[in-house]
C-alpha cells in the first residue's frame, strides 16, 4: 500500500468508547487516522470544544493539518448523552437542549459541510454519521432532546448521500442502541440493567468494538451503490 493510497480518516470523539474502539479498528485496516476529542491526549490529535460556536471548523482544520492537507473519510462521532428532566428549570432546560444540539447535531453539521467542500475538490470522499437506535424509536422522556438531534443526523445522512452521490460524495449512518460506552453506563445502572436487557433480544448491549467494525466497513470497503444507508445495531430491539 503506497502512501497515495492510504485512506485519510478523521474520527471526532475518539477518547472513549464507539471512537476509540473506531480508531484501532481503521489503524489495524491501514489506514492514517485521526482522533479528535475535547482535550489532546498521546493518542488523540486534535482538541476541540464542539459546545463552543465554530468548535467543528477548528477541529476540521486541526485534522486537516494533522492529516496533510487530504482526508478522505470523516466518522461524526461526538456526542452526549444526559438527562434533561421535563421539570428542570426552564432557562436551564433551554441551555442543556443546546448544548446537547450543538454537539451531537451542529457540530456534526459544520464538519460535514466542510468535508463536502473538501470532497468535491478532491474527487469524492466519505461520511460516516453515529446516530442511534432513539432516531428511529425515540428515548426516555429524560431523553427526547438526544433522540431529536440523532434523527436529525439522520435526515442530514440522507441528504448527503443524495445531493452528492453523482459527485463520488457517500453518506453512511449507524444506528446503535445501548452500547457499553461509558456514556450509556450510568444510563444502564440508573433504569435497572435487567429490565433493559430484557427488552433486547439478543440479551446483551452492543461491545464498542462490534460498531467499530460497521464504521470501518462503511468508511472503507461499502459500495457506492449503499450511499444513504442506515444502518442497525441493537439486538432487534427496534426492527425496521
Amino acid at each position: 500500500m503506497t502512501e497515495a493510497r492510504i485512506p485519510h480518516i478523521f474520527v471526532t470523539g475518539a477518547s472513549r468508547g464507539i471512537g476509540a474502539a473506531a480508531l484501532t479498528a481503521l489503524e489495524a485496516a491501514g489506514a492514517k487516522v485521526c482522533g479528535h476529542a475535547t482535550e489532546k491526549s498521546e493518542k488523540i490529535a486534535v482538541g476541540a470544544d464542539l459546545n463552543k460556536p465554530g468548535g467543528g471548523r477548528r477541529a476540521w482544520r486541526a485534522a486537516l493539518g494533522k492529516l496533510g492537507g487530504r482526508i478522505d473519510v470523516v466518522v461524526n462521532n461526538a456526542g452526549v448523552y444526559e438527562a434533561l428532566p421535563l421539570k428542570t428549570d426552564e432557562a436551564e432546560w433551554l441551555a442543556q437542549l443546546k448544548r446537547t444540539l450543538r454537539i451531537n447535531l451542529l457540530a456534526s453539521a459544520e464538519i460535514s459541510r466542510l468535508a463536502v467542500l473538501h470532497f468535491q475538490e478532491q474527487g469524492g470522499g466519505r461520511i460516516v454519521n453515529i446516530a442511534s437506535r432513539a432516531a428511529y424509536r425515540g428515548d426516555s422522556p429524560d431523553h427526547w432532546h438526544y433522540a431529536a438531534s440523532k434523527g436529525a443526523m439522520v435526515a442530514m445522512t440522507k441528504t448527503i448521500a443524495r445531493g452528492y452521490a453523482a459527485e463520488n460524495i457517500l453518506a453512511f449512518a449507524i444506528c446503535p442502541g445501548f452500547t457499553m460506552t461509558g456514556m450509556a453506563d450510568d444510563y444502564l445502572e440508573s433504569r435497572g440493567g435487567e429490565k433493559l436487557l430484557a427488552d433486547i433480544p439478543l440479551g446483551r448491549v452492543a461491545q464498542p468494538e462490534e460498531i467499530a467494525s460497521m464504521i470501518a466497513y462503511c468508511a472503507l470497503e461499502a459500495p457506492a451503490s449503499m450511499t444513504g444507508a442506515v444502518l442497525d445495531a441493537n439486538g432487534a430491539s427496534f426492527v425496521r
